[in-house]
């Protein structure tokens, strides 16, 4: 893999997030390095996978979002084992612990919906330690701040991003990175 995720992260801040295939064709255009795929079944993975290593660009598989995984460790193993992804993107702690043993990158999704949320994420983010932690929705530069203050480990925020603003206001809130569907927002 060799350079860290946070070093790639912090050399292109803008995460092209795909959902379909026509949005992944469309991410190849941007200057994006990591792409997170939220889709995807068992059976294909592993070539939509592909196509994005062979773009050169960086894959990481929200595990929650690809069909026929259901959620336990052994979904990590056949990332591993049978595609060629760089990483991972989950709310569940044993699937981030499984990446990082098994030298994945590893993402962990967090949705912040109250102050037991924001709890939430210093408990798990230390006992877990993945690459990053991915906050949700991504359009709260107060709550960015306050957890970027309470982390020694980077913050991508996601969701809800809709324009440059949103952006800017994710990353002066101090976001390494955010991620976002919005074509538009790849190639600002």
């Amino acid at each position: 893999m060799g350079n860290s995720f946070r070093e790639i992260v912090e050399d292109c801040p803008v995460i092209a997030t795909v959902k379909d295939v026509k949005s992944l064709e469309k991410s190849f255009e941007s200057d994006s390095r990591i792409i997170f795929i939220l889709f995807g079944d068992i059976c294909n993975i592993a070539s939509i996978i592909d196509r994005v290593k062979e773009q050169g660009r960086v894959a990481m598989v929200h595990l929650d979002l690809v069909s026929g995984f259901d959620g336990r460790e052994i979904a990590v193993d056949y990332i591993r084992n049978m595609t060629r992804a760089d990483g991972i993107i989950s709310t569940k702690t044993a699937q981030v612990n499984r990446a990082k043993e098994l030298g994945l990158y590893a993402v962990y999704r967090f949705f912040v919906l109250d102050s037991r949320s924001l709890e939430n994420i210093r408990k798990q983010s230390a006992v877990t330690k993945p690459d990053c932690i991915e906050i949700l929705p991504g359009i709260m530069p107060k709550i960015i701040a306050r957890i970027v203050r309470a982390q020694r480990i980077p913050v991508i925020a996601g969701g809800m991003i809709d324009d440059k603003e949103d952006v800017m206001q994710a990353l002066k809130a101090g976001a390494m990175a955010i991620s976002t569907t919005k074509q538009e927002l790849w190639f600002i």
